[in-house]
């Protein structure tokens, strides 16, 4: 090896150790920032505010939960984009999608709703959104949806609201949702950067 490529690699060397510290130091920081109130911690098949977890892959960004009870209500749930909220931290809705079905009947209701925190009062949720769909295979993207749903009259977007809350949709599933898919979120940044860490490892 040359004096100019040892000189090379010597530099790309000194290079990837500021990349390695700066990525050590943000597993550090995030691995000391535990969240203040840990969601409870549910397994597939456990129940949370009347829904059965079906589905909550490490890998994957969403959860799924499911409830029948005669009239079946599925729940899908991921973090929305970021944002800065509070004292400029970094912090995300959860954009949430509720299916309703009624007994014995091929149409249901799609209702696109966000999740967000209430400082001192867990969270909420408000709907984006409300679609009539004859059957599974009416989803097509060109079919008429509806109106947007602020422009409904604020009675009507009220009481669509009470109609989801009274099929569960309320604090102790939404609280749960928020908590969590920040909480799978974290881990998963960390999850990157351990692996990104490792990769530079290697060469120093």
């Amino acid at each position: 090896m040359s004096l100019r490529q040892v000189q090379r690699r010597s530099a790309a060397l000194l290079r990837d150790s500021g990349l390695l510290q700066a990525l050590r130091t943000e597993i550090a920081h995030e691995l000391s920032s535990p969240p203040s109130s840990p969601p409870q911690s549910l397994q597939v098949g456990d129940v949370v505010g009347g829904f059965v977890l079906e589905c909550d892959d490490p890998k994957t960004q969403d959860v799924f939960l499911r409830k029948s009870n005669g009239e079946e209500v599925a729940v899908s749930a991921k973090l929305g984009p970021s944002f800065f909220g509070e004292e400029n931290t970094m912090s995300w809705d959860v954009r949430m999608k509720v299916c309703v079905k009624r007994p014995k009947s091929e149409p249901f209701l799609h209702f696109d709703c966000s999740v967000f925190a209430r400082e001192g009062f867990g969270s909420d949720f408000r709907i984006r959104s409300v679609a009539y769909h004859s059957s599974q295979g009416s989803l097509e993207a060109s079919k008429y949806r509806g109106p947007e749903f602020r422009t409904l009259d604020p009675n009507l977007q009220g009481s669509l609201k009470e109609y989801l809350v009274a099929r569960g949709i309320g604090a102790e599933l939404t609280n749960f949702l928020h908590k969590h898919l920040h909480l799978k979120e974290q881990n998963q940044y960390v999850n990157w950067l351990q692996m990104m860490e490792n990769l530079f490892a290697k060469d120093t």
